[in-house]
């Protein structure tokens, strides 16, 4: 990974004036991109980052890591990339087919540079204009996959000296970029190692942004020792969400030698505010970091505690993670992100008939593929109560080719063969008349994946 330095100044937080509130000029949809601080698809549904970081630069071989990642259930993955200032050069061909596995698993790619980490403090760092200078020779391979694509210019492009340059860097860089045609979505790093304990991306964002012509930028914040505690974290994204300019997390881990971040409070509070996030990193870390590795050696089957935490625990990426709408046809998915407490109920969807009509008062479920990939599949089932309200609710089905079910949120489901069935959890079971709740499923399928039959019951 990396090698980060004392962050004591983080307690300046609350001696620097916030970032400027300025109304944010539209610009013609291309692809990804931002619209009234959010990151959005071409055909205006909210997308938000829910992946991991992947070192491709160091171990290209991993190219299964992606459809491991994805079986997961993330959305998206960021791609270390090396324009070979220090490591070997990822060429065209190379960042193509990196694309094409994106793609054909289904994941948003965020490539970078990672040879700019440091720089002004790592002597063997690159600097933004060689790494924009590498973005340009890959225009080749990167024109028209702008719905697919966000370009991550280069990764933490400051280290603690001479990061006074980052906004004249950054600016430079990204209009560069724009002067060669470049429609895609553009993520920032900041400097200080991508922590910005000086506070100069946040203080600067607001002039960068308005630097940018197509007015399609991300801001992106590396979350390790200067953010140990919920107000840091609070502080921090929400100054972004006030001024109206889009902000992720970029990386983060569960620990540092730095310090020790409070991931709990950044899970939360980018959950309750719809801001994305890559945790850092899926496997290959190596220098006294090893321990922010998910899975162990590279093996999808051997999650690692952190592992378990981003994928699998409260307000983790099988929770959260929505596909983005480009990979079913445009069409936007049925509901959206699960809230942190108990969600509110809806009324009835008043399309696709229920695949069941179970008797008045009980209740009936209807069943959707929200995405599929090779392999696996990510599937939704809405609950809504009859003409009775509901003090708990089971939904049942068999599955007719092979499928099951791998990991679930929002219900709790059991399997017996190709028999499932799922129950209510503590905040869901209570549906007024006509309510509803939605669950949903990570999946394995081979040869077809038709819908069951669903039978609904009270409980």
């Amino acid at each position: 990974m990396k090698t980060r330095l004392s962050v004591a100044a983080a307690t300046l937080l609350a001696l620097v004036t916030s970032v400027v509130v300025l109304v944010q000029p539209a610009h013609a949809a291309v692809g990804l991109h931002v619209s009234d601080g959010r990151l959005v698809e071409a055909n205006g549904t909210p997308f938000v980052l829910r992946g991991v970081n992947h070192a491709h630069t160091w171990y290209p071989s991993q190219t299964s890591s992606f459809a491991n990642i994805k079986s997961l259930g993330a959305n998206a993955v960021r791609v270390v990339l090396s324009n070979g200032h220090r490591w070997t050069r990822n060429d065209a061909s190379d960042v193509a087919n990196v694309i094409s596995l994106c793609k054909a698993n289904r994941l948003i790619c965020v490539l970078e540079v990672h040879d700019t980490t440091g720089y002004g403090e790592e002597g063997a760092a690159a600097t933004l204009a060689s790494a924009a200078d590498y973005w340009i020779s890959l225009a080749s391979v990167l024109r028209g996959q702008e719905n697919y694509v966000i370009i991550n210019i280069g990764n933490e492009p400051f280290g603690n000296s001479g990061y006074q340059n980052w906004a004249s860097h950054t600016t430079s860089a990204v209009q560069r970029l724009r002067a060669a045609g470049f429609e895609h979505a553009i993520m920032v790093d900041a400097p200080n190692w991508g922590q910005d304990w000086t506070f100069t991306m946040r203080d600067n964002a607001q002039s960068v942004w308005n630097a940018d012509p197509a007015r399609n930028l991300i801001f992106s914040i590396h979350m390790y020792g200067v953010f140990d505690t919920a107000a840091e974290i609070s502080d921090y994204l929400g100054r972004f969400r006030s001024a109206g300019l889009p902000i992720a997390v970029g990386e983060f881990g569960h620990d540092h030698s730095d310090g020790n971040p409070d991931e709990d409070s950044i899970l939360s509070y980018t959950r309750q505010h719809g801001i994305g996030w890559l945790g850092w990193s899926w496997s290959g870390n190596s220098g006294g970091v090893e321990y922010l590795d998910m899975v162990n050696n590279f093996n999808v089957n051997s999650l690692t505690s952190w592992g378990q935490r981003l994928f699998n625990g409260t307000n983790g990426i099988r929770e959260t993670a929505r596909e983005a709408t480009v990979y079913s046809g445009g069409t936007p998915p049925p509901t959206t992100a699960p809230p942190t407490t108990a969600p509110p109920t809806t009324a009835p969807p008043t399309t696709a008939p229920p695949t069941t009509q179970p008797p008045a008062g009980a209740c009936t479920a209807t069943y959707a593929v929200v995405g599929q990939w090779q392999g696996g599949f990510q599937g939704e089932v809405r609950v809504t109560a009859g003409g009775s309200a509901l003090s708990g609710w089971r939904v049942s089905w068999t599955f007719a080719s092979g499928q099951s079910v791998n990991q679930a949120w929002n219900a709790t489901v059991t399997g017996n063969g190709a028999s499932v069935s799922a129950t209510n959890v503590s905040y869901n079971g209570n549906l007024g008349a006509g309510q509803s709740t939605t669950f949903g499923f990570i999946g394995s399928w081979s040869g077809s994946n038709p819908v069951p039959t669903l039978s609904c019951a009270a409980r």
